[in-house]
């Protein structure tokens, strides 16, 4: 506890203390954190590896190969590995940071083929003899995954699930509440007698005696500052429930999850998996049998699994693609040293080396863990906080730091280098650790890390304190935020963190950047040229015919966009600005006539800037579209058409509904937005469920057909225009319809009272109960003297008086950003 105590102050600490920092001098609603800060390092250095990275290609040889008079289904591939000797250059003998033959690579005389070379090696050496040189087998075992922990378990899911952490962390705790797995939160690797009984008892029953070893497998744990308080993440109890009840009960994503762990579980019980190896090196060209040489080397490698084991039950997955593809079977047919070997076809293939995977979610955690950086129950926050603060940006499945990240991280090694070092996070950890074993003092520990101390050489250490303010007075605002490219036209390309966005910098020259401009990409030649575009003035594509103002296509720092009209002049814009809310017209100036702001459309998915013509652009100003009146309802609003922040979507009064993918917000017609609004509403990035578990009847109201579907958060019921869970105690098989229209009443009047929606932190807890409403205290008598009635409502406060009323009737100013 006191250990747990300390790791909360020190954050909070770190937090409130180093925050501000950022807000000052870089940009407000910055947050930094003693492990959020060290992740988002390990993102940045990746990166920058990447940006250092320089490509080098190399070529060599596949060959399709079969034994002398062979069937084709006996045929197998082999790849160059040797000409004259020397071994081929392959992608690991490259420098990643000059993409040159690296120096241990020349001094072993590795030879790197060019187009050229190959092809006139492939002509020189398709129709020659091929002869088996040597033909190697080994076996081999495969012994099975430990049981889950927090990490692994976090991992595995975003590898075979493509589930996030936040997300697996959610319905492992719901399947924990449940009574359906152990405690999620874990660092350890053991199993209790229960489990293993529960495990040995089914691998008996299913497999049979030869896939129980005579033993139980025992786990030790090598994560480092390990605090195995629990068990694995297993299935509760001493009979594991089955996948299929479970998945019915909490629904498919959750059943996914189960059977994760469950399968694992099981499997890490079972004997080795075993099989042989084999190698197989054939000679082309000029071949000398007795040395094992030849003027070319092909090999071919494959793999025989002879004993299944624990592989029956589970396979782990793998962070590399190729490596997975790599360990699948290869069967090689029977090949004896001296054979003759037929060439079938013999190709010349280009390769280009590829710079360092960026960490996925599952493999930063692996790192983190690995590195003994934060605890199990952090790491989704953690990558969450990331993603929000947007710090980091989701590309497919991994995650690529934003410029923001690099400025930010820049700022705390160049100031806060200790509290952002991977080595003193984990002694760090190892601290607490202490804590908790009662060998150091919680409030002393915090007091030297906060205050600062003398090391063990005699040299100061400065704390936290120290540091903070003197990176108040030393940092430089304009150098933290800016990241250099190289030299430009006027000074050095510098890409910028600012106040309202990202841009470009070159002496006085400026060019927007939109936020989610991955590092990598962003070359010195490519920064150049936005700022040229930039400098340059935009040539309309032509004027609108109605009002006769110029149409742009410009570039933002959110994207492409269609612009009508040209920006008021500054300082006219200044003027407007100031007399914004006081009701003060802004004159003419020098005969011109103040301009409204500019409209302005983002372009579709899909669209060019090189592309776009007038006609599209008008069709896009035109923006919302009037569909028309809604046939069922003409006395209701008009269905429109629009373009909002998360795509095209639909409104009709107070119902919308997203525009699907495949259909455009310039093209869909009437009829095909009645058909969407009579969709069930979903949820932002969920489409429709595809088939309802159940068809329950007809609404005896309202005529609609009642279904049950299966959604995120478990089974609920829908009409078509309202959606209402059923709790955990109802069957969806045994619904009737009265009880089904019991929850859409109850919950149609929730959201009537402004219930119906969950905060971004609220909504249930503790297994769905809603919290209980407290008695509503009496109120004060009204002017006239009269008491209000018990369990009234409280009248309304009145309003804040505006700007320009006395000082005592102003509202406090907003209060800043929570670091937290």
């Amino acid at each position: 506890v006191k250990a747990q105590e300390t790791r909360r102050i020190l954050d909070r600490l770190f937090g409130y203390e180093v925050s501000p920092v950022l807000w000052r001098k870089v940009r407000a609603g910055l947050s930094a954190g003693r492990v959020q800060s060290v992740a988002l390092r390990l993102l940045v250095e990746r990166e920058l590896e990447r940006l250092a990275f320089r490509k080098a290609a190399y070529w060599d040889l596949l060959g399709r190969l079969a034994p002398k008079g062979g069937s084709p289904s006996s045929s197998f591939d082999a790849e160059l590995i040797e000409v004259g000797g020397k071994r081929v250059a392959s992608g690991r003998d490259f420098d990643p940071s000059t993409g040159r033959l690296a120096a241990g690579a020349v001094q072993a005389g590795v030879v790197v083929l060019d187009e050229q070379a190959s092809k006139a090696l492939v002509a020189r050496l398709a129709r020659g003899p091929a002869t088996v040189l040597e033909v190697e087998s080994k076996p081999y075992t495969q012994r099975p995954a430990a049981p889950f922990t927090t990490s692994t378990l976090q991992q595995e899911a975003g590898r075979k699930l493509r589930y996030s952490a936040q997300r697996t962390m959610r319905l492992a705790q719901r399947l924990y509440e449940n009574g359906a797995i152990t405690y999620m939160r874990t660092d350890s690797t053991t199993l209790s007698q229960q489990a293993l009984g529960a495990a040995r008892a089914w691998i008996s029953e299913q497999y049979g005696a030869e896939y129980l070893p005579a033993q139980p497998r025992l786990y030790e744990g090598k994560v480092k500052n390990a605090q195995e308080a629990h068990e694995a993440i297993r299935p509760a109890g001493s009979e594991f429930r089955s996948i299929d009840d479970v998945r019915a009960e909490f629904g498919a994503e959750a059943g996914a999850l189960y059977e994760l762990i469950w399968k694992r579980t099981v499997a890490s019980q079972m004997p080795d998996a075993r099989g042989e190896r084999i190698s197989v090196r054939v000679g082309l060209g000029r071949v000398n049998p007795a040395e094992g040489s030849a003027e070319a080397v092909l090999r071919a490698a494959g793999r025989t699994l002879t004993f299944p084991g624990f592989q029956r039950a589970y396979v782990e997955g793998s962070d590399d693609p190729s490596g997975e593809l790599s360990e699948q079977d290869r069967v090689l047919p029977p090949l004896e040293r001296g054979q003759a070997v037929e060439v079938l076809k013999l190709e010349a293939l280009g390769h280009e080396t590829e710079p360092p995977a960026r960490y996925t979610e599952a493999s930063l955690v692996k790192e983190l863990d690995t590195r003994g950086i934060g605890r199990p129950s952090t790491w989704a926050s953690i990558i969450a906080v990331l993603l929000e603060r947007d710090y980091a940006f989701a590309r497919g499945a991994a995650l690529v730091p934003s410029w923001t990240a690099f400025v930010v991280v820049r700022l705390l090694k160049d100031h806060f280098g200790d509290v952002l070092d991977y080595e003193f996070t984990a002694r760090m950890e190892e601290g607490l650790d202490a804590i908790s074993r009662g060998e150091d003092d919680g409030p002393d520990y915090l007091r030297r890390w906060y205050a600062g101390e003398r090391g063990a050489a005699g040299r100061a250490r400065p704390g936290l304190k120290t540091l903070v303010a003197k990176s108040l007075d030393e940092v430089d605002p304009r150098k933290a935020c800016s990241f250099p490219l190289g030299a430009g036209t006027e000074s050095t390309v510098e890409v910028r963190v600012g106040k309202f966005g990202l841009f470009l910098s070159d002496g006085d020259r400026r060019a927007s950047l939109p936020e989610d401009t991955v590092p990598d990409e962003l070359t010195l030649e490519k920064a150049n040229k936005l700022l040229d575009d930039a400098a340059r003035a935009p040539v309309p594509l032509g004027k609108d015919p109605t009002t006769g103002e110029p149409i742009y296509v410009k570039t933002g720092r959110f994207g492409p966009y269609v612009q009508r009209g040209d920006a008021p002049p500054p300082d006219l814009a200044k003027g407007k600005r100031k007399g914004k809310g006081k009701g003060k017209a802004v004159a003419a100036q020098d005969g011109v006539a103040p301009s409204a702001k500019p409209k302005m459309v983002s372009l579709l998915p899909g669209m060019e800037p090189a592309t776009m013509d007038l006609p599209t652009a008008l069709r896009l100003l035109s923006l919302p579209r009037d569909l028309g009146e809604h046939p069922e309802d003409p006395a209701k609003a008009h269905v429109l058409a629009r373009l909002g922040r998360f795509g095209p979507y639909l409104i009709w009064g107070a119902e919308s509904r997203s525009i699907p993918a495949g259909t455009s917000v310039l093209e869909i017609d009437l009829a095909q937005a009645v058909a969407l609004l009579k969709l069930p509403r979903q949820r932002r990035g969920r489409s429709a469920p595809a088939a309802p578990l159940r068809d329950l009847g007809v609404h005896p109201a309202s005529g609609a057909a009642l279904k049950i579907f299966d959604g995120r958060y478990g089974p609920y019921v829908s009409d078509g225009t309202l959606n209402a869970s059923l709790s955990k105690t109802m069957d969806p098989q045994s619904l009737t319809v009265e009880q089904a229209v019991e929850l859409l009443v109850v919950r149609a009047e929730r959201e009537k009272a402004g219930g119906g929606k969950r905060g971004r932190r609220g909504g249930r807890r503790f297994g769905g109960a809603k919290a209980a409403t407290p008695p509503t205290a009496p109120s004060a008598p009204d002017a006239a003297g009269t008491p209000p009635a018990v369990g009234a409502p409280a009248p309304k406060k009145a309003p804040a008086p505006k700007p320009g009323t006395p000082k005592a009737g102003r509202a406090p100013k907003k209060k800043p950003r929570s670091p937290q």
